[in-house]
Order: structure tokens, then sequence, then C-alpha cells
């Protein structure tokens, strides 16, 4: 049994995120699945993992770590996983386009918050994530320009601009936000649903049957 834990939920878009990298870094790892919509995550025992109540926490290297930008940071430090160049511009510019989707599109649909504002009522829960995720991710597009998908977002190998991607696409598709005006992220897309390391992450493969 694998000593490295993931406290995870499979749809949260932060869980998403580190099993991808996980699985890129070829570690093997144990899930522990906490229920959000069972409130586990404010249960005592989470709280204990992590004050905040959130997912995910990743138990490694002797250390317990949150924060999904942060814990990729310190996988890709630790692992030499290369999601981001060294060239500070590039750098910065590489981090800019994650953090559109990761900082600035996220957290407006975290289910805290979605549920807060609409009372996760019908149409609003809806109405809420398309308005939201629909223009963003033209946004994304746009800025997308500015690198080479070849095939990925920012050249030949998977980055963290990919590693965020794909669990907003799956959200957008779970929602129903319209991207289909979004050439460059389908073709991202494509890319990464081939590869293993997020074939395997997907949360469909982690949500048991209901």
């Amino acid at each position: 049994m694998s000593d490295v834990v993931l406290w995870d939920y499979p749809k949260s878009s932060a869980s998403y995120r580190l099993r991808i990298a996980l699985n890129l870094a070829g570690i093997e790892y144990r899930i522990e699945n906490i229920d959000l919509l069972g409130k586990d995550h404010l249960g005592t025992d989470h709280l204990a993992r992590n004050p905040q109540g959130f997912v995910p926490v990743l138990d490694i290297d002797g250390h317990r770590l949150t924060q999904s930008l942060a814990i990729l940071e310190y996988l890709d430090a630790t692992r030499a996983l290369g999601l981001l160049p060294v060239d500070p511009a590039q750098r910065a510019r590489q981090t800019a386009l994650a953090h559109a989707i990761a900082v600035d599109l996220h957290p407006v649909c975290n289910l805290s918050v979605v549920g807060f504002a609409t009372k996760g009522e019908e149409p609003a829960r809806t109405d809420w994530m398309r308005h939201f995720i629909a223009p963003r991710m033209a946004a994304f597009e746009t800025l997308l320009e500015g690198f080479e998908q070849n095939p990925f977002c920012c050249g030949s190998t998977p980055g963290l601009a990919d590693i965020v991607l794909m669990p907003q696409i799956y959200n957008a598709k779970r929602w129903g936000a319209d991207y289909s005006g979004c050439p460059r992220i389908k073709s991202v897309e494509a890319a990464c649903e081939a590869h293993p390391a997020f074939i395997v992450a997907h949360p469909d493969r982690w949500t048991k049957p209901a």
C-alpha cells in the first residue's frame, strides 16, 4: 500500500489536478474519498487535516500539504515535472495562463460559493455556472493565441495550464457551458484525452455508481 495518500473528492477540480500531476510523476498513491455532498469536509477528522475544510490534502514525503497550486509547485520542484519553463518571462506568462482558470474562474464555481449564491436551486445554479464558465473559457482561448499548441497548451509536453484546463473542461461539459467556438481548447482537449495520466485521473474513473 502506498504511503502517499490523497484526500480527494472525484469531481473536485482541485483534486482532479493532483491526480493528473501524480500520474505524470509516476507516483503511486492511495485515495481517501471526502464526500463533499455528505459534508465529510466539515467533519472533525478532515478539519484536523485542513482547517479550511477543503480538498485536496496530500500526504507525501512525510509532509501534509494543502492547496492544489502549492502542491503542484511542490511536485514540480521535487519530481522535475517541467510544468513551467525556467525562463522568468515565459514562466510568468504560462503561470498567468493557468491562473486565468485556477484563480479567476474556479473559485466562483466552487460548490460552497454556488450553493450560497443560488441556495442550490435550479435553474439558478446551472445559469450561474454557464454565466461564468463560457466567457472565461473564451478568454482562455484568446490567451492561447500567444502559445503554440504542439499539441498541449504551451508545447509538446503537458504543463500547468493543461492540468488546470482539463478539470474545467469537465465542469463545462457537466453544466452545459458552451465552448464550441474554442478550437485551440478543443485541440488541447483531444491531446490530453489521449494521454494516460489524464485518462486515469478522470472523475468517471473514481466516481462510484449511484
